[in-house]
């Protein structure tokens, strides 16, 4: 399993007359063998330019970004794509394609240009699609699913990479609350190191070992859900006034937040 480590990072983009606007600050993250890493912060604080950054889609300005002490812009994308899979928060379009060619594509990374897909790699397609829930969709058109449908379609295209790191955009959008318990359950299971950003507080809280709260491009938080989830972080990130307790099941906070009527 892959450990991940963000040192210094620095990132900003152009704007006219040549002058550069910064949208993340020295940023220091890592993620642990086999951990379950959160990130949190509202619309607009970089959580996704971060994690671009992480998987080679954007160069930092400045810092480091490496798996096991192999700095990734030292790689190529295919050897990054064979150790790291991603999914985002949009869809792609897939030109017509089925769910099973869809979910196949993640086995690219691995072959060379022209070959094709062995006996191996539909059975592993199949497995992946029924741990998914989707076992019945493999001849399915991808453009006909609805978006938490598809949503599991690029799970399972990341899971049939094989890889030996996770990161994940919004993993639960489009699911509703049955299929985002199950994903992340199913996450956690794997065992695999991950890095997933969230909206969602609660399920952050419950799910995740350690959570990085990111605020106008900077890392502000960072530590257990119980250290970082406090009524005085939330109403400073958010602005939103919480109530914070322990689960009544689980030893993990419970965030309900506080509108007046």
């Amino acid at each position: 399993m892959m450990h991940l480590r963000i040192d210094g990072l620095h990132w900003s983009v152009p704007e006219r007359g040549g002058r550069q606007r910064p949208l993340l600050h020295a940023v220091d993250l890592c993620v642990g063998k086999g951990e379950f890493v959160g990130l949190i912060g509202p619309n607009g604080s970089g959580k996704t330019s971060l994690l671009r950054c992480a998987y080679r889609a954007t160069q930092p300005t400045a810092g480091r970004v490496s798996l096991n002490g192999v700095e990734l812009w030292q790689r190529n994308p295919r050897w990054c794509a064979q150790r790291i899979a991603v999914v985002l928060q949009e869809f792609p379009e897939e030109f017509g394609l089925s769910v099973g060619e869809v979910v196949a594509m993640g086995r690219s990374p691995h072959k060379s240009l022209f070959e094709g897909d062995t006996a191996d790699d539909l059975q592993l397609v199949a497995e992946v699609l029924e741990r998914v829930g989707l076992s019945g969709y493999r001849e399915r058109t991808f453009a006909t699913l609805s978006g938490g449908e598809k949503q599991r379609v690029l799970l399972a295209r990341a899971l049939v990479q094989r890889p030996e790191m996770l990161i994940l955009d919004e993993p639960t959008n489009h699911l509703d609350p049955r299929y985002q318990l199950g994903l992340l359950q199913h996450l956690r299971g794997l065992g695999l190191s991950t890095l997933a950003s969230f909206h969602d507080l609660n399920l952050a809280a419950a799910f995740c070992d350690r959570l990085y709260v990111i605020d106008g491009g900077r890392i502000i938080a960072s530590g257990a859900p119980q250290q970082v989830l406090t009524v005085e972080l939330l109403w400073q990130v958010f602005g939103l006034q919480a109530l914070i307790d322990t689960h009544p099941l689980h030893p993990y906070p419970r965030i309900t937040w506080i509108t007046r009527p």
